[in-house]
């Protein structure tokens, strides 16, 4: 799967001289936690709600709120946003996404084409993702269980599945407890959990879990 067919479209973006009172404003009406920002047709920057907050006045401060309301007037996003911006494109793999966001910890990327800004895949897009990888919105008998990282392990488990009836709607696997092993989760349908334990148990190392939601 493709960044472009999950990020967020049309972004929703603002100029650097929106006012950081303006810009919350902005964010809290569209509900989001960041937005590119554009001058000339080009991408010069992105600002996060945490930035603008970091540069809102302390609870602590002895400004009265009508000082405090002229003080973030004349504050711009120009002023927090950060100016180097990791993009990624609508054709960059999903997951490479996902490890620039987790490398670099940040919320978001704007997707661009050529130099212009096409989408932004967020956090909240790859959670969705996860829930549909993970068959979190169905019913199933769900399975994390311990096996052999060795060519045809998987095959025998599907295999050994599909022949007693049952239907794949999640499947996933993970790094193991040593270079040998994996962690596999999947869930399925059309079997119970007994069926599905005396399947499996002739093939896997170990049932970690199993449990019908």
């Amino acid at each position: 799967m493709l960044v472009g067919e999950r990020m967020s479209r049309p972004p929703i973006i603002i100029g650097p001289e929106m006012s950081i009172h303006d810009a919350l404003a902005l964010f809290k009406k569209e509900r989001i936690r960041r937005a590119p920002i554009i001058k000339g047709g080009k991408l010069i920057g992105i600002v996060s709600e945490k930035d603008l907050l970091n540069a809102s006045p302390s609870p602590a401060t002895t400004l009265s709120v009508w000082e405090m309301n002229y003080l973030l007037s004349k504050l711009t996003v120009a002023e927090v946003m950060t100016k180097d911006v990791i993009t990624v494109s609508e054709d960059t793999p999903i997951e490479e996404a996902a490890r620039i966001m987790a490398d670099n910890k940040i919320g978001g990327l704007p997707v661009v084409k050529g130099t212009r800004v096409v989408g932004i895949i967020t956090e909240t897009d790859l959670f969705k993702m996860f829930l549909e990888l993970m068959g979190a919105r169905e019913k199933g008998v769900r399975v994390t269980a311990l096996i052999e990282d060795k060519p045809g392990t998987l095959a025998k488990i599907t295999k050994a599945i599909a022949e007693a009836g049952g239907n794949f709607v999640a499947f996933g696997q993970f790094v193991g407890e040593d270079v040998s092993t994996r962690v596999l989760t999947f869930k399925i349908n059309g079997m119970d959990q007994a069926q599905v334990k005396k399947v499996l148990t002739p093939l896997i190392n170990k049932i970690w879990d199993i449990r019908e939601i």
